[in-house]
């Protein structure tokens, strides 16, 4: 297959050695202040980032926490989920959205997604309650909010807490609300690769709830109260000092990356219409692209292909969460979810980072359309109504 894009350039998911270069000053003087201080676990660095996000976000109370996962964790152990409970999740998302709920003994209970915006179909939450439904995790995927609203009023209508897991779209909006604010307590990430993204790991609790956020509090330390007298049996969630002092310094760049991202999303969307199906938004949302993930027939060919243009891609995510192995012993198996599991099979990420020049953007792009001029079958249809069979 001769070449149409000239001469090969390398392509990365993700470059964080250029954002360093970046906010590298700044980040070292923060290090360097805590230190000094030697205030290396809950040091005031903490406390001001947590007001920080608070301010930003318009949330009640944010609780730092050492991971988006234990955030979830911690927020389910809040809400007092446990054996026999059950929690409504959807299966295309990272595995911790249900490895947490597993963990505390509940089973998630996994629902579809819509074909468009690949986050949970709300019309699917009410065949699935029972009078073991304790709660719903809504996701935020891949930077777009979920259908709060609906999300809400069915929860609602049968006392259900909200978890929203916008471990990928700190900064997205929805109905000119921040994900922060969207449910009973909201997660965020900041794994290196998030939008805000740390210098390892970390995560962070949102609520409006003072008690719950007490709580969390509490629980992040092993459930003391005060020095060796427990009320909970909690865990070390504690996120350290110095992650924190790191993250105060990137917050100030988050508006800014998260306004890049977006004008690659649009020129993507410009060079690919009609080549393959482009992320759709919803008409109330403000997306953030955490990934631009486009849907086609030969997946595999395409992502190969590129590879040998120098362009990397990511597939997420090959395997829906009800057909993992951990979970066969609840019978997941005969779950029928076919939104998701056609998604899973048709579905690539391509770069979208903020370091990423125009240029770059126009050279993967022609590198797609070469291979769909090509006959690599790029172009496919997305499903506009299928629909999954009822769980459990």
């Amino acid at each position: 297959m001769a070449s149409m894009t000239g001469t090969t350039r390398t392509v990365a998911m993700l470059d964080l050695r250029r954002e360093y270069d970046v906010y590298g000053d700044a980040l070292r003087t923060a290090v360097h202040e805590v230190l000094q201080s030697g205030k290396f676990i809950l040091g005031p660095a903490v406390a001001e980032f947590e007001n920080n996000i608070c301010r930003r976000f318009g949330a009640g109370y944010a609780v730092a926490v050492s991971s988006g996962t234990d955030a979830l964790l911690c927020a389910l152990m809040c809400m007092g989920i446990g054996p026999g409970d059950e929690v409504i999740v959807p299966s295309f998302t990272f595995f911790a959205t249900a490895g947490t709920v597993a963990r505390l003994g509940a089973k998630p209970i996994f629902i579809d997604i819509e074909p468009r915006t690949f986050n949970m179909d709300p019309r699917l939450i009410e065949p699935a309650i029972t009078p073991k439904t304790k709660a719903v995790i809504a996701v935020h995927l891949f930077g777009q909010c979920a259908d709060m609203d609906v999300i809400y009023a069915v929860a609602h209508r049968h006392r259900l807490k909200v978890i929203g897991d916008a471990a990928q779209a700190i900064g997205a909006r929805y109905k000119g609300r921040c994900t922060g604010t969207l449910a009973d307590a909201v997660c965020f990430s900041f794994y290196p690769t998030k939008n805000l993204g740390g210098i390892g790991e970390g995560g962070m609790v949102l609520t409006f709830d003072p008690d719950f956020a007490q709580r969390c509090r509490q629980l992040r330390n092993h459930g003391e109260s005060t020095r060796y007298t427990h009320d909970w049996v909690g865990g070390n969630f504690r996120l350290d000092t110095l992650k924190c002092a790191a993250l105060r310094v990137k917050v100030d760049h988050l508006d800014s990356f998260n306004r890049r991202r977006r004008q690659i999303a649009a020129l993507y969307d410009r060079l690919l219409e009609n080549v393959v199906a482009t992320p759709f938004v919803g008409e109330h949302c403000e997306h953030v692209y955490h990934q631009y993930s486009i849907l086609l027939d030969d997946r595999d060919g395409l992502s190969s292909f590129l590879r040998s243009r120098g362009v990397s891609t990511a597939v997420y995510y090959p395997v829906p969460l009800h057909r993992q192995k951990c979970f066969a012993s609840q019978g997941l198996g005969r779950i029928v979810l076919p939104v998701t599991e056609e998604t899973c099979r048709r579905i690539l990420s391509l770069p979208c980072h903020p370091m990423l020049s125009d240029d770059d953007v126009e050279y993967v792009a022609a590198c797609v359309r070469e291979f769909a001029q090509a006959g690599g079958s790029a172009v496919g249809t997305v499903p506009a109504d299928a629909r999954s069979s009822a769980v459990g």
